[in-house]
């Protein structure tokens, strides 16, 4: 089997295990997953929280279940803060997805159980992030990313 092509995204590369299957191994979940278009982002932008904001492993969970009005649902990455409270939820698409509203109204939805303060998305080529404002019930996109601590 041949292993799909996926382009250079707008994140620092890393070691990665590919399988003769095509299936990526993912060291937050510790075991090979179907290498899709939108892993490709999700698996980059794991490795660039841990490797380069210096999040700690142990504090993202990858595909998190979340419960919204009774249904499951998977946030792509929960990065928890040191008081094991949510602190960014992180929503990631296929680098061929253009993001816009649709998919920040996504990310706001799955955070409105979680209440993280910080909201990005991402298709691996362009990433917003978002410091929300419960108490005013606003929020404002960052220039970057919160650095861990």
């Amino acid at each position: 089997m041949t292993t799909p092509v996926h382009p250079s995204l707008n994140l620092p590369s890393f070691v990665y295990q590919i399988n003769s299957e095509g299936l990526i191994f993912d060291i937050f979940r510790k075991k090979y997953v179907v290498l899709t278009p939108e892993e490709w982002v999700r698996q980059h932008f794991a490795h660039y929280l841990t490797e380069h904001l210096q999040y700690p492993k142990a504090l993202i969970k990858i595909e998190g279940a979340i419960q919204l009005n009774g249904r499951k649902k998977r946030a792509d990455i929960i990065v928890y803060g040191k008081d094991t409270q949510p602190f960014l939820v992180v929503e990631c698409k296929s680098y061929d997805v253009k993001l816009g509203e649709a998919t920040f109204r996504q990310s706001a939805w799955y955070n409105h159980s979680l209440q993280a303060p910080y909201l990005v998305i991402t298709n691996g080529l362009y990433h917003y992030c978002c410091r929300i404002d419960r108490e005013n019930q606003s929020f404002d996109f960052q220039p970057g990313l919160p650095s861990y601590g």
